[in-house]
């Protein structure tokens, strides 16, 4: 009796090595199977363009690292060290980031539909002109993150530290804060109609438009803080 059934697809590991550009096109000439790279270093390589689909990266160092339009869909990243790494124009369509620092990293025009960062470190990290349909952060440092013009609507936001980010023309309507900061976050433009703000940290947020505040849920402490940072006593 025949067996249709499909042969499982092993990964290829690699550990502990440091990796340039020739290498990785070499192994993926001769490997089709999904690459794990399991504390390797590819600190200051060009890895631009490269066709990365579904790898997986534990614990690598990609520190300045340019992947600059590479296709990154489906890839795993865990507690990776990728500090001012380049990732702009990438494809990263259900890729997962969990407890990796990628504090100043550049993601101009990447795609991150579906993308999720998970216990990572996101300080000063560039994310305008983003492709970001049900991108998701949890638990994450955004500290001066420029996220112009994101969209958080509806979305339930687990301890993000927005802390001087800017977050200008954001759409955060409806959305639901657990935890986190938007301590001195520009919000020029940004939209927080409905949204729940009770649990974030809102200290020396400007209110440029009132308006787009309509409707926002914060609290009896929250709300003093904000008249007396206006200068206002009430009587």
């Amino acid at each position: 009796m025949n067996d249709h059934r499909p042969a499982l697809v092993q990964a290829a590991t690699l550990s502990d090595a440091s990796l340039a550009r020739a290498d990785l096109e070499s192994l993926l000439a001769r490997h089709a199977q999904t690459l794990v790279f399991d504390a390797c270093s590819f600190d200051g390589e060009d890895l631009s363009g490269l066709d990365l689909q579904g790898a997986e990266f534990r614990q690598c160092s990609l520190v300045q690292t340019n992947l600059l339009g590479a296709k990154l869909d489906e890839t795993r990243w865990l507690r990776c060290r990728a500090r001012q790494a380049d990732f702009q124009s990438t494809a990263l369509v259900d890729a997962q980031f969990h407890g990796c620092d990628l504090n100043n990293t550049e993601w101009r025009r990447a795609r991150l539909s579906s993308t999720l960062f998970q216990g990572c470190k996101l300080t000063g990290a560039s994310f305008v002109e983003v492709s970001a349909l049900g991108c998701r952060f949890a638990d994450t440092l955004l500290i001066g993150a420029d996220l112009r013009g994101m969209s958080f609507r509806k979305a339930h936001l687990e301890q993000l530290d927005f802390s001087d980010a800017d977050l200008s023309g954001c759409d955060f309507r409806e959305a639901v804060f657990r935890g986190g900061s938007l301590r001195h976050a520009q919000v020029k433009l940004a939209q927080f109609q409905k949204a729940d703000l009770r649990d974030a940290d809102i200290g020396g947020l400007q209110l440029f438009d009132a308006k787009l505040f309509r409707g926002t849920l914060i609290s009896h402490a929250q709300a003093a803080a904000l008249v007396a940072a206006w200068g206002l006593i009430v009587a």
